[in-house]
């Protein structure tokens, strides 16, 4: 994650983002950034709020990544997930981060009530 948000913050060109996503790897297998989450209690709650056919899709990219990975395989290259793709399909980091305010904001009202 502190790699992630070293990449993100100091590499601004396309050029080296294009290469780190390339790098990673989970485009291989038809995978977004956001399905790589860890799974802590405020994206548990971030993904429960998902709208069904988003849930469905990301159950469905899951299971058809630890499948190839579980037959040493990867997608044909015209399945890979695209750095364009990738970038657009944010489905989960505003729900993550609406949660984190929300859990913030419990924990300084019940400090001063």
């Amino acid at each position: 994650m502190a790699l992630r948000a070293f990449v993100q913050k100091y590499i601004a060109t396309n050029g080296l983002k294009r290469w780190y996503f390339n790098r990673m790897g989970y485009n291989k297998y038809g995978l977004y950034r956001d399905d790589l989450y860890y799974e802590t209690p405020e994206v548990k709650e971030a993904i429960r709020r998902l709208p069904q056919d988003i849930y469905d899709a990301r159950i469905f990219r899951i299971q058809r990544a630890f499948q190839l990975s579980l037959t040493h395989s990867l997608l044909p290259k015209e399945e890979w997930t695209k750095f364009e793709e990738d970038l657009k399909n944010r489905y989960l980091e505003p729900l993550v981060e609406e949660v984190k305010k929300e859990k913030k904001e419990r924990d300084t009202w019940a400090k001063t009530h």
